[in-house]
């Protein structure tokens, strides 16, 4: 399917055989977005890493300084001691047993992330094959698993991300919106790159950041380096 001319336009601005510094690849971003809404401000880096190898799975959580722009809704996987806590906390939806069960049926999502107690994690096995692939399976290591859930899911409310490489071994993160002011994100992409590069894996050889973009939802991808 062809792009439309306002995209033609918007790609005509930007030089495909350069690479930006972050500052300009940023304005470049705001200034070539089509969409007639706020779009979001996406990066995608790809990470010299074997996906294939489970000790080069690369993911964390990090807090934006800034939020991305976008209100989360989270779904809270716990026991019934639990509930109010998650109620008063911000949960959107309590995971109880006939969610995880409507979700086995339907495979339907209505939620952005989730957390979870620990003893709610052997009854979401069931819908691991549901959530997992979309980057929603709680997990320890994205501090999504705990009992402190007044905390997990006031962090996911705020500026707290997760973020995890997919199976081409790139990192694909939102990292706010169009309207944000440039320092604003240029200090969330700083705050998220860094956090990347903290949890290098061992085993990985090379250049770790072999290349990162930025584009808005409907924009154009833009070559940077830091």
């Amino acid at each position: 399917m062809p792009r439309s001319k306002k995209y033609q336009e918007a790609k005509a601005k930007v030089d495909s055989k350069k690479v930006y510094t972050a500052l300009e690849a940023i304005k470049l971003v705001k200034e070539t977005s089509t969409a007639k809404f706020d779009a979001s401000v996406e990066i995608h880096i790809r990470l010299g890493i074997d996906p294939a190898k489970s000790d080069q799975i690369v993911r964390g959580t990090v807090t934006l300084p800034h939020g991305t722009g976008k209100t989360k809704r989270v779904a809270a996987f716990v026991g019934n001691d639990k509930e109010a806590e998650a109620k008063a906390a911000g949960a959107d939806i309590i995971g109880n047993e006939e969610v995880i069960e409507k979700l086995v049926q339907t495979g339907k999502i209505d939620f952005d992330v989730a957390i979870a107690t620990p003893d709610m994690m052997p009854r979401l096995a069931k819908v691991a094959k549901i959530l997992g692939p979309r980057g929603l399976m709680p997990n320890p290591k994205t501090e999504t698993v705990g009992t402190n859930v007044k905390k997990m899911v006031e962090d996911m409310k705020g500026g707290k991300i997760a973020f995890k490489n997919d199976d081409t071994a790139n990192v694909h993160q939102i990292i706010g919106k169009v309207s944000f002011d440039e320092n604003k994100l240029l200090e969330n992409l700083q705050t998220l790159v860094d956090a990347i590069t903290r949890i290098k894996p061992s085993s990985s050889k090379g250049i770790y950041l072999q290349g990162m973009s930025l584009s808005s939802s409907m924009g154009p991808g833009i070559k940077f380096q830091m």
